[in-house]
């Protein structure tokens, strides 16, 4: 009893110096920036009213890629959140039905989950809300919604797939459409991105000039609006991006103070989502690095600020999701 007494009090000091001289205290100089940041989480939260299911991520994947939803039958949401392209477009503004072009800048769906609101003027509150907005658009799908569920209906698979995914009598309808929908594009995060594995305690994850670039991130000021495990506040700023008219927030609230006012976009993935701004009209991440520090923050950066903020940018890019392209009906 006493040698094993020992053995236990041996194991916990040995415990007790590994704590001592552990990840707990490692240290690289720049903790007390490192501390500023959040790690993406696996999954973002998921609404009481839509329980995350593999039946619904399934069908929603298929609906995701479904581009009979259109009026013309060709376009799918895929068709601007291209996987292959970071999941948005890589074009200033979006093409759409008979190829009109939108007002506005395609966002990526990566991470969206973890966003407060959706599309740059926060029209909608959640994935749910956002997923139907494009099938109806003149400049996007431009499809009655009676008219897509009328399509899906003609479909066995669908309405076997639906019955899986949902209950009730009439399981292919608008809501579950949206459910559906919204369940897959929760699955398209990014976490274990360099810079998250440095979060988790893997110092040398980044190297110096990465380092230099968050801690250029942090004093600059651009945390005070890009924070939190997204990288955004999901809030409102006003920015007047050169040669855009476009009124933002205020085409949805009708405030005078929401003119020119648009969400804060996620900073994750941004090295493959360009090009940047509401009206896509920067394609360079450097050159939307000096547009932000002039226009947010009302300061000139040096050459080898951007360039190191930029460095800094490149370790946010995370593990892209892997999603097999469905075989439609």
């Amino acid at each position: 009893m006493q040698k094993k007494t020992g053995r236990i009090l041996a194991l916990a000091a040995l415990l007790g110096c590994m704590t001592l001289t552990g990840p707990a205290v490692a240290s690289d100089g720049y903790g007390d920036y490192r501390d500023r940041f959040e790690p993406l989480p696996a999954l973002p939260p998921i609404p009481e009213d839509n329980s995350l299911t593999p039946e619904k991520v399934e069908l929603g994947k298929m609906l995701f890629f479904e581009p009979r939803i259109s009026s013309s039958g060709v376009i799918s949401c895929a068709t601007c959140h291209n996987p292959a392209l970071g999941w948005t477009d890589r074009i200033p503004r979006a093409t759409g039905h008979q190829g009109q072009v939108g007002k506005r800048n395609t966002p990526t769906v990566l991470n969206a989950g973890f966003l407060d609101a959706q599309f740059w003027d926060g029209r909608a509150e959640d994935l749910e809300e956002q997923a139907l907005g494009p099938i109806e658009a003149d400049v996007e799908m431009a499809m009655d919604l009676d008219e897509a569920i009328d399509r899906l209906e003609s479909f066995d698979v669908y309405r076997t797939l639906f019955s899986e995914a949902f209950s009730g009598e009439e399981p292919i309808n608008k809501e579950n459409v949206a459910k559906a929908i919204a369940s897959f594009e929760r699955t398209l995060n990014t976490p274990n991105s360099r810079f998250d594995r440095y979060l988790r305690g893997d110092l040398q994850a980044l190297n110096e000039k990465e380092k230099e670039g968050m801690k250029a991130f942090v004093d600059t000021g651009c945390i005070a609006c890009h924070r939190g495990p997204a990288l955004t506040d999901s809030n409102y700023h006003r920015f007047e991006v050169p040669g855009s008219t476009d009124e933002g927030r205020f085409v949805v609230t009708g405030n005078e103070s929401d003119k020119f006012k648009f969400k804060t976009p996620t900073l994750r993935n941004v090295a493959v989502t360009y090009p940047y701004f509401n009206n896509g009209s920067v394609e360079e991440l450097d050159k939307a690095i000096e547009l932000m520090a002039d226009q947010m923050l009302d300061r000139e950066l040096s050459d080898e600020k951007v360039e190191q903020i930029e460095a800094f940018l490149h370790t946010l890019t995370g593990e892209m999701p892997e999603v097999s392209f469905p075989a439609l009906p």
